[in-house]
């Protein structure tokens, strides 16, 4: 197909700006990145023609116009343009932008190549040249210009043109409800690609053969031969010990986060730093591995199983511990990591499993698409933009998540409310309990028991203010969503207004009237060495029968005053160990000694120095310095463990559980 121009006509220039005919043949090349403007053809050009210098001298030609000056956009600081989003499941491809924030920003192609062509020295006329010749179509300055200004500043991408600095202001974030929070560097970039490079080898199939084949043969043994227990329960019996467990599973979690680094350089990404925050309230550890979304589907699931990779990698290497050194704490570890890796799995908050989700549907953030599917699924309302711009099969992973975790939240969520008072007294008197006997612990110089009290003490804290801090920012996010969904409709609101109101009028009159349920009794501790100061037996209930004095007969005289029998004071029994104090039941009688052990006694025999067949209480010494007699307490009868020292039955039982 010919198409004929005529000479003088203007055809569309590089750029959209209008050019002649003549111009745009002779003119034909131009520099691709825009640096330059037009390339005239080989030669030299008119400019450069002696003859045509000496024909212009006499000539006399109005001054020229003064050039157009373009503005020149600039990318915010720290941002890196990651490329397309590889596997994705949507229908229309995705680039991968992060700010220097840390916030990642989906861009479309052709925002993606603009963004790519800014330089901090081109102008809009010069990018324009450089995207139409990557775009495979025209874009005009015209076109850049409204892009910067209405798509990438916005965004975050760019900054404004009259900014002094480059930082992005008022830049758009995702106020994610269950995001890490806090960030704090422990590794930066350049350490954690040493790591990953150190590492990657584990990443190789056969190495992978090999550590999952050593993990299920160490399991059969250790849960079907030895007993998985049986170490537990002598990290309980020796609070030093605990200490030791809690500082390789803070071990574990950081060989996590090497786990993700190094699967990242395995698959061809660069990982970023490595450093911790708080999810919720919780301490917790991050990898920065946003380039491995250039790398394909494949390469973005093996880094998310990097961790619990190396949770099992970290787990062989506590095994080859023990077996070298004979210590059981080290198979404590390893029982105690099976829990992490069951965690980490667990779609339902932002942990591996979420993330492994997402990459197998090819959507990033699962959370951002509850709300468009929830209110695309009401009958009579259209397909959200959201939903439909997902693959068929992104869209049934996505759906199914979707309605299995709304129900799960909601009924999270009432389940908390309606057992908010109970939830509550009981969580303020065990950590009134607990920090007492732990300010007791230090007090009385028992370090080791001090350190585990705390350990405790936050194990109560954590979960409590993460509740009380999950009900605030949810109930306040409720609060606005339906704020903003009333705010064009007075009868809505109201409506709205007067729901809430009464739902919460219910919901208080439960509370006060009793009908929620009553908050849990005293019970003695499952792990005593957790909770040290804390009584190791259930208060008694049994109404206490004080011995009344006999009625003097008339043979006695009167004046003389009757010896009265006094009531049987409890002695307190030998600790368990250092730091726990177990309470003694008064109320009952002296008895003669017996050989049936007490609920009392019997938790506190666990820290006697050897194993004996029965001890027999002995009297105590008053004030006064005279015996007393017997005490209320009977004897203790224990039995010796596999580990040589006395562990009865009923702690047992209770640790196992």
């Amino acid at each position: 197909m010919t198409v004929s121009v005529d000479p003088g006509a203007l055809v569309p220039g590089p750029g959209g700006f209008a050019t002649s005919y003549q111009q745009y043949t002779q003119f034909t090349e131009y520099d691709p990145h825009g640096t330059q403007g037009l390339i005239g053809p080989q030669g030299p050009g008119p400019e450069e023609d002696p003859s045509h210098l000496q024909r212009t001298q006499h000539a006399t030609a109005p001054d020229p116009a003064p050039a157009p000056v373009f503005p020149v956009p600039r990318l915010s600081a720290g941002l890196q343009l990651h490329g397309e989003y590889q596997g994705s499941g949507f229908t229309e491809p995705k680039y991968i932008a992060r700010r220097g924030d840390g916030q990642v920003v989906q861009l479309s192609r052709l925002l993606h190549l603009v963004a790519g062509a800014i330089d901090g020295r081109s102008d809009t006329e010069a990018i324009s040249h450089r995207v139409s010749g990557l775009f495979g179509r025209e874009v005009s300055e015209e076109n850049v210009a409204y892009l910067v200004e209405q798509k990438l500043t916005p965004l975050g991408v760019t900054v404004p043109y009259d900014q002094v600095g480059d930082e992005a202001v008022e830049a758009p974030r995702s106020d994610l409800l269950l995001a890490l929070k806090g960030h704090k560097v422990m590794f930066d970039q350049r350490q954690v690609n040493s790591i990953g490079r150190a590492l990657a080898w584990l990443h190789r199939p056969l190495m992978v053969i090999l550590v999952l084949g050593a993990m299920i043969a160490m399991d059969v043994w250790l849960f079907g031969f030895y007993g998985a227990m049986t170490p537990v329960l002598e990290v309980l019996n020796q609070p030093v010990l605990l200490l030791a467990v809690f500082a390789l599973t803070v071990a574990s979690v950081v060989f996590h986060e090497f786990g993700h680094a190094s699967a990242c350089r395995y698959g061809g990404a660069k990982p970023g730093c490595i450093g911790c925050g708080l999810f919720l309230i919780w301490p917790s550890m991050y990898t920065d591995v946003t380039d491995v979304y250039r790398i394909g589907r494949a390469g973005r699931i093996r880094t998310d199983l990097g961790g619990v990779y190396f949770n099992v990698v970290f787990m062989l290497g506590m095994g080859a511990c023990y077996f070298l050194t004979g210590q059981q704490f080290f198979l404590s570890a390893v029982y105690l990591g099976h829990f992490e890796v069951l965690e980490q799995l667990m779609p339902a908050v932002r942990l591996d499993g979420y993330y492994i989700l997402g990459d197998l549907a090819g959507v990033p953030d699962l959370f951002g698409k509850i709300k468009p599917i929830v209110l695309s699924a009401i009958p009579g309302r259209p397909v959200r933009p959201e939903v439909a711009d997902l693959k068929r099969s992104a869209r049934i992973i996505v759906t199914v998540w979707v309605l299995t975790m709304v129900p799960l939240l909601l009924g999270d969520l009432g389940y908390a409310l309606w057992n908010l008072p109970r939830i509550l007294a009981t969580g303020i008197r065990s950590l009134s309990d607990q920090l007492s006997g732990t300010a007791s612990a230090f007090a009385a110089g028992h370090l080791a028991d001090g350190l585990v009290g705390v350990l405790g003490s936050l194990m109560l804290i954590c979960p409590l203010a993460g509740m009380a801090y999950l009900s605030i920012r949810l109930g306040g996010r409720l609060l606005r969503a339906a704020l903003r969904s009333t705010s064009g409709s007075p009868r809505l609101r109201l409506s709205f207004c007067v729901l809430a109101i009464g739902a919460v009028t219910a919901l208080g009159s439960a509370w006060v009237g009793g009908i929620t349920p009553k908050p849990l009794p005293t019970q003695p501790p499952i792990v005593p060495v957790l909770q040290p100061g804390v009584p190791t037996t259930e208060p008694s209930t049994a109404p206490v029968s004080h011995p009344t004095a006999p009625t003097p007969s008339a043979s006695q005289p009167a004046s003389i005053p009757q010896q009265l029998p006094s009531p049987a004071v409890p002695t307190a029994v030998a600790p368990a160990f250092p730091g726990v104090i177990p309470s003694a039941r008064s109320s009952s009688p002296p008895t003669a000694p017996t050989r049936t052990p007490s609920p009392s006694a019997t938790s506190t025999a666990t820290g006697s120095a050897s194993p004996t067949a029965s001890t027999t209480a002995k009297p105590s010494s008053s004030a006064g310095g005279s015996p007393s007699g017997p005490t209320s307490s009977p004897p203790v009868s224990t039995a010796p463990s596999n580990q040589g020292s006395p562990v009865t039955t009923p702690v047992t039982a209770a640790s196992a559980k």
